[in-house]
């Protein structure tokens, strides 16, 4: 896992062959992208443009990929995401899908905020399991764009 402001971003292009493009789409970010699905390179690079209200930390639940790595970057509002190794699930509530590359479990008590304002990003790799779109200490509305980036 990995957290930190849109302009570093080149310190972490070179540990993946996708994430120059990746933070190139972020770095175009102005809070007038559609919403939904955009696809930059089929089957290897998307990006997911969100808004929402963040909602209460017990109501999160703990997701982790296998096949492709969450950057996860606010243009706006702050949220919180839950961070945990993933060796520490033990109780799933949807195990993987390897179609919809996901499996979630119940949060966990020994977990790691990351809190996350308009600029900062997270890079979560297929073993951090981690919670999105919790609320920082009230509910917010956030627009945010997760980048889904092949693992290999």
């Amino acid at each position: 896992m990995i957290q930190d402001t849109l302009e570093n971003w080149a310190r972490y292009e070179g540990l993946n062959p996708r994430f120059a493009k990746a933070f190139e789409f972020l770095r175009s970010v102005d809070g007038t992208q559609t919403l939904g699905r955009h696809v930059i390179e089929e089957d290897k690079l998307i990006a997911i443009v969100e808004s929402y209200t963040t909602k209460p930390l017990e109501s999160g639940l703990f997701e982790a990929h296998r096949k492709f790595i969450d950057i996860q970057f606010l243009y706006r509002g702050r949220e919180t995401i839950l961070w945990a190794p993933l060796p520490t699930m033990q109780d799933a509530t949807s195990p993987y899908e390897s179609d919809k590359d996901i499996g979630k479990w119940n949060l966990v008590p020994d977990t790691t905020p990351l809190h996350l304002s308009a600029g900062h990003f997270a890079i979560l790799f297929p073993q951090d399991a981690h919670a999105p779109c919790m609320q920082w200490d009230q509910p917010e509305q956030v627009f945010k764009v997760v980048m889904k980036v092949a693992v290999e």
